[in-house]
């Protein structure tokens, strides 16, 4: 099993910035991306970012790109996503996600094992 535990959450206003944490534990071998998704109220849960921990490939919700960056510190097994100029619209819980793929997903089934989540609350 693997845990992952997702910090970093909170409110803050519009046009200002976050960044969340991924902390992974466990039997993580074998897993090789890692993916942030979110899920707003009454919305489907949508892909924000992924990355390969090998290569440090990463992929981006196209509407994000610009202001979403993921990154890693394989030694620390975490995972980060840092979200600049924040929108009210960011307002959502954002979930850390491991897959055993090596190809970075943007479906959520190709994710096996998820966090509790961490709330982003921009206000106006």
């Amino acid at each position: 099993q693997v845990q992952l535990a997702e910090s970093g959450g909170g409110l803050v206003q519009a046009g200002g910035s976050l960044k969340l944490s991924c902390a992974a534990s466990g039997r993580t071998v074998g897993f090789y991306t890692m993916g942030w998704f979110r899920q707003a109220p009454g919305k489907e849960r949508e892909f924000v970012a992924g990355i390969r921990l090998s290569s440090g490939r990463m992929r981006y919700l196209d509407s994000g790109k610009g202001r979403f960056t993921i990154s890693r510190d394989n030694a620390k097994s975490t995972v980060y996503l840092q979200i600049n100029s924040l929108e009210p619209e960011d307002t959502a819980v954002y979930y850390c996600a491991a897959s055993r793929s090596m190809l970075v997903s943007d479906a959520r089934y190709d994710y096996d094992f998820w966090g509790q989540g961490t709330q982003v609350t921009v206000s106006s």
